[in-house]
């Protein structure tokens, strides 16, 4: 699509639902968003990989998908299409499937056009995307298109491979090639010469890399810097200055000298693309998309092998048989012949690489369909908006490792005249039928849930025999849920989602024996999830969306040693990772490093960015709306206990809490709403203006440290307060959302003259406010490292008595407050309003940019940024794991990926092994639990280990000690019975109908050297 073509429509979009689609715009931003909306999408062949790319396309917001498609349904269709069943055999795909499509976002325009694929119906579109059209076809129309400033993506599944060719034309423009926020740094330091050196702050990342270009704000001095255009930056991370440093390709010698501050950040250029039409490409590809570092060579072979495969449709009029040796030698002959005619280098020809091709090829499968859809989902994201780099220009990807190590029978591969004919067809109907009876465990039924509900139900997992598919998630849906996760829909909004997303499944095969729970897994629900579930489970798969969950889930499969198959999504990025009993590390063997959080006294008194404002904005609207009225709620519950409770208190977070309650239930209690207008216009002089008017006297603009550098030099930013402005917009949306939590905290009623702004400000600015006095001794923190920050001298005793008084009079029957507890996704809250406001007044505070609201949703909000695109891809690649734990693959066949969309790049890789120790004849690893027979005593236990050479010197079972033979009273404990301790001394309860509990032994070798034994479990009954 050309530049015009995506500009010329945005003005006229409406604007877009940010509560819709707030996860998506944390990914895409607006801009891209709008671009997209005027986009007309061409999806020609709703085969299962059809109706995948266009499902993704629609919820991602395009202006209208058109389905085109002249054949009708198949009962094999039923393999790898969702929205097709039973009752559409017969019917023209693209009419039978168009309701439902629809349905998924009523913004979108979805029709159906059952006639030939022509250049006269694709001239109408902006993207067209041609899935199972033959090569003569598609070259055709692809050059029809590239002559006419339309984008074309090709792509096509053969049983386990997949084709991908994308063509945006003589001229492509990509505004944001990977997406990622800008780098930024502090200056500290910028130094004059031929070669000019920066120098930011220590606290800072610094990850600008060699050749990018960079801009400079908010220097003071070196003018001739901030009016330079982009400079290219080099030796990043200096070694002889320091890694905060690098130069810039700048000779700043006859500059005016630098003084002090300054920001520098990335620059982020656009950049152009010149695609070749497919009938040049296919003679002279260019570079291939590498999805896996083990087959550097397969895409050059996979890419005369799909040319091979089309000319054996041509010349057959259909694909190769299943299991066929013949049409095998036919195609590995002609694959041959491509070869030896190919130019450039020479194409090395694996035979069973294309004979798996041959045998497969006329399979279509569901998890091979959710990968390639979700990738040309996105190819059509980025050809609509720019952003993003696209393909340039081929994919060819294969899952060879998922298939058997032989190719099955010909019997073993024939047709049963079932839905699962395709994928009979790829692995015979052995493996389907140890899916039908899989007993499957999901953990989640969010966006990887429904994705992976409507994958199982297409593959026919647990369909049959004993097969049982369980299906968990306490969660709700919102109404933010509704673009990204494609099973709900607006009138599911406040049902279970694990009930709706489980019925929706059961929808697309009626077959699936399917129980939709709605238990959190955790501790607390081990009645629910107990031995006897765990261990009638074969396969266990995560669709969870944060860690602790996660690694709870992940140490109960290591515990009863069940495969896990774990993945996770980033906006445009994806993970899936396989974690197979004995064969590989668990998902717990490697954590990210923790997020570094910022300073205390950073967020309190010297902030210099706006996710600094944003965090404490919203701990204000937790501390002031929540955290304190629930206190509050508690002293009027019991106040003697309350009481006695500060008094004993020792620590000052108790003292301060008392303050904050006194002052919501007495010095800022409200009674009217136009009292709570007051409280606001209140809070904002408080914090705006007193509070950075004494941070100033305090610490004056030429203060100096004991070092005698300046105080206020990088990061630190001198603030300025701020004096309240009934015309200012951004004052009177704060007072505003202010009195109204305030008011709701009260059970104060609203007033429908509230939800006018002016006058709420007017009645803000008309509160009596005492003049600011600055005070003598206030001790504001500056230590990075301290856990709190105090701005007044510490209470004492009577201070802490007069607060109790004061409490104690202003008791009053009926007075109990009500807690706001936070809620992003609802624009009609005043949340946002809130935090939003307490933020930008706070970068006014310090002369930091301000957000939005939109903004400040998504990074106040935590907002994860998530996409239909590649929460399908990441499932179908999960999907290809657990064909090989189903049939038993070994460590070389599993495959982790990483892969992000944006770029686009795949980094697939075999899993790590878990670590083993040795011990004499024993080796093991974390997957290992030693059992112990009989209701054994401490004694007996000891002599067990002593038999293996080991000496067990401590015992402990949870938090408990259980036996240390340094205490000599735990001697006395030889001869009782472990069962016994576990539950008198650990004070746990055994379960009637549990047979074993767990112990932790401690143990040397005979050198005495400790060594890690694996966890012990006695069963005793």
């Amino acid at each position: 699509m050309s530049d015009t073509t995506m500009a010329n429509g945005v003005d006229t979009v409406t604007e877009i639902d940010e509560d819709l689609h707030s996860r998506q715009l944390a990914v895409y931003g607006k801009e891209s968003m709008r671009r997209m909306a005027t986009a007309n999408v061409l999806v020609a062949g709703v085969t299962g990989l059809g109706v995948e790319a266009a499902k993704n396309v629609i919820l991602a917001g395009v202006k209208s998908v058109t389905l085109q498609d002249t054949a009708s349904c198949t009962l094999r269709d039923l393999s790898s299409h969702f929205y097709l069943s039973e009752s559409d055999i017969g019917k023209n795909r693209a009419e039978a499937c168009k309701a439902q499509l629809q349905e998924l976002n009523t913004a979108v325009t979805v029709s159906a056009a059952p006639v030939p694929l022509t250049e006269e119906l694709v001239a109408d579109f902006q993207v067209v995307v041609a899935v199972d059209v033959p090569l003569e076809q598609a070259i055709r129309i692809d050059s029809f298109c590239h002559a006419n400033g339309i984008a074309f993506i090709r792509a096509d599944i053969r049983g386990v491979f997949a084709s991908v060719f994308c063509d945006f034309g003589p001229q492509f423009t990509v505004y944001d090639v990977d997406g990622e926020d800008p780098h930024t740094g502090i200056v500290a330091g910028i130094t004059q010469g031929p070669t000019t050196l920066v120098t930011c702050v220590e606290d800072d990342r610094l990850e600008f890399q060699d050749g990018e270009l960079v801009v400079f704000t908010e220097v003071v001095g070196m003018p001739e810097l901030a009016a330079s255009k982009p400079i290219r930056v080099r030796n990043c991370k200096v070694v002889k200055r320091g890694p905060h440093s690098f130069e810039l390709e700048l000779d700043s010698a006859e500059f005016q000298p630098y003084q002090r501050g300054g920001i520098v950040t990335q620059f982020k250029p656009s950049k152009e693309l010149a695609f070749k039409p497919l009938a040049a490409s296919l003679a002279d590809p260019g570079e291939f998309l590498l999805t896996d570092f083990a087959k550097m060579e397969r895409p050059a072979l996979l890419h005369l092998a799909f040319q091979a495969l089309d000319a054996f449709a041509v010349r057959h009029g259909r694909l190769p048989a299943p299991g066929s040796r013949e049409d095998g030698d036919a195609l590995l002959a002609a694959v041959h012949e491509l070869a030896a005619s190919a130019p450039g280098p020479q194409v090395e020809v694996e035979e069973q690489v294309v004979r798996w091709l041959a045998s497969t090829a006329s399979g279509q499968l569901n998890p091979m369909a959710a990968m390639i859809g979700g990738f040309v989902g996105q190819e059509v994201v980025k050809a609509a908006s720019g952003k993003f780099h696209p393909l340039h220009q081929w994919l060819y990807f294969d899952s060879i490792e998922s298939l058997p190590a032989e190719i099955p029978e010909a019997s073993q591969l024939a047709p049963r005249g079932s839905r699962y004919d395709d994928q009979i067809a790829v692995f015979g109907a052995e493996l389907q039928a140890k899916l039908a009876a899989a007993r499957v465990f999901l953990v989640g039924a969010g966006a990887l849930g429904c994705e992976f509900l409507k994958n199982f139900a297409l593959m026919g997992v647990a369909s049959a025999g004993g097969g049982s598919l369980t299906v968990t998630d306490d969660d709700t849906i919102e109404r933010s849920n509704l673009s990204r996760q494609f099973l709900f829909r607006d009138w599911d909004i406040g049902s279970s989602k694990s009930g709706v997303a489980g019925a929706a499944a059961r929808r697309i095969n009626p077959d699936l024996r399917l129980r939709a729970l709605q238990n959190r897994v955790s501790p607390e629900t081990e009645a629910v999830f107990d031995d006897a579930f765990w261990g009638g489970l074969d396969l266990v798969v995560n669709a969870l969306d944060n860690v602790n969950a996660r690694l709870y889930v992940d140490s109960r499969c290591v515990y009863f040693q069940k495969p896990l198959l774990e993945s996770g999504t980033l906006g445009p990025k994806a993970n899936t990772q396989a974690v197979i009993p004995g064969l590989t590390e668990n998902y717990g063997a490697s954590r990210d490093p923790p997020e570094k959080q910022a300073p205390m006294c950073t967020l309190h008194s010297f902030p210099h960015n706006i996710h600094h404002c944003l965090t404490y904005a919203r701990s204000e609207f937790e501390g002031l709306l929540e955290k304190t009225p629930a206190e509050a709620n508690a002293f009027l519950a019991d106040p003697e206990k309350y009481i006695a409770s500060v008094r004993s208190a020792s620590d000052a977070a108790a003292r301060e809490q008392l303050e904050r309650v006194t002052e919501v239930l007495v010095s800022e209690h409200c009674t009217t709403f136009e009292e709570c207008i007051a409280w606001a216009r209140r809070k904002f002089q408080q914090q705006f203006h007193d509070r950075i008017a004494q941070l100033i006297f305090t610490f004056p603009e030429d203060a100096k440290t004991s070092t005698g550098a300046l105080f206020w030099s990088a990061p630190k930013r001198f603030p300025k307060p701020l004096e309240f402005s009934a015309s200012d917009p951004a004052h009177a949306q704060l007072a505003q959302a202010a009195a109204i939590l305030k008011a709701q905290v009260h059970g104060i009623p609203i007033p429908a003259w509230a939800t006018d702004v002016g006058r709420v400000a007017d009645i803000a600015a008309a509160t009596p406010i005492e003049p600011f006095v600055a005070k003598e001794g206030v001790k504001i923190e500056t230590d990075p490292k301290a856990s709190s920050v105090a701005h007044a001298m510490g209470s004492d005793e009577a201070a802490i008595e007069a607060n109790i008084a004061k409490l104690q009079a202003s008791i009053r029957p009926g007075t109990a407050l009500q807690p706001i507890v936070f809620e992003k996704d609802n624009d009609a809250n005043f949340h946002m309003q809130f935090i939003a406001g307490v933020a930008n007044m706070r970068a006014r505070n310090y002369d930091i940019p301000e957000v939005d609201k939109l903004q400040a949703k998504l990074i106040a909000g935590r907002i994860i940024p998530a996409i239909a695109t590649t929460t399908a891809m990441a499932t179908g690649l999960v999907c290809l794991e657990l064909y090989k734990v189903f049939r038993g693959a070994p460590l070389e066949a599993y495959r982790n990926t990483f892969a992000n969309l944006a770029l686009p790049l795949f980094a697939a890789a075999e899993p790590i092994p878990p670590k083993h120790c040795a011990f004499r004849d024993m080796r093991w690893s974390l997957w290992d639990r030693w059992m112990l027979e009989g209701d054994l005593t401490v004694q007996q236990v000891l002599d067990w280990f002593r038999e293996k050479g080991l000496e067990a010197y401590s015992i402990s079972c949870g938090q408990s000690l259980l036996y240390n033979n340094l205490f000599p009273k735990h001697k006395e404990r030889m001869g009782t019975r472990m069962s016994e301790l576990v539950q008198t001394i650990a004070k746990q309860t055994i379960p009637e109908n549990r047979r074993h509990f767990d112990v932790v032994v401690a143990c040397e070798d005979e050198e005495g050297e400790d060594l890690d034994v694996p966890l012990v479990s006695i069963r005793f009954r």
